[in-house]
């Protein structure tokens, strides 16, 4: 770690509530720790966008598996990424709803493309797409 350097933020009360109950919930012993959590995140995503960083990412897909023969249809779509897929988990929610987490790695674009393919699909309820990087040259 580099040497510490203290700068001055001024913020709105309405935000600094907010923040500051951020804080408390997440269990940050101060302000600073929970602002260089946020530099870092939001560094982390500015990188990502680099079509051809490397890194690790996670996906959640919530979906019906009644609509539209759909988990053949996410499976399908899978296998054309196979490579960069390491693990998938599926589990049934109840009857109607299955949640299916892939754990994947490789380059960014690719895994970020795969990503918003799998839940722009008709059915998925929802996604959440997490990246975190690795080494920034590709391989």
């Amino acid at each position: 770690m580099g040497e510490l350097t203290r700068i001055g933020v001024s913020l709105d009360e309405d935000l600094l509530a907010p923040f500051d109950e951020l804080c408390r919930r997440r269990g940050y012993s101060n302000r600073s720790e929970a602002i260089r959590d946020l530099i870092r995140k939001s560094l982390v995503e500015e990188s990502g966008l680099r079509e051809r960083a490397r890194g690790a990412g996670t996906l959640s897909l919530l979906y019906d598996h009644h609509k539209n023969d759909l988990a053949r249809s996410l499976t399908r779509i899978q296998h054309d990424d196979h490579d960069i897929i390491a693990a998938t988990l599926h589990v049934h929610l109840d009857h109607d709803n299955c949640l299916e987490v892939l754990v994947m790695k490789g380059e960014t674009g690719r895994m970020r493309a795969l990503a918003d393919r799998l839940t722009s699909r008709t059915g998925v309820k929802n996604g959440a797409f997490i990246l975190i990087l690795g080494d920034q040259e590709p391989h």
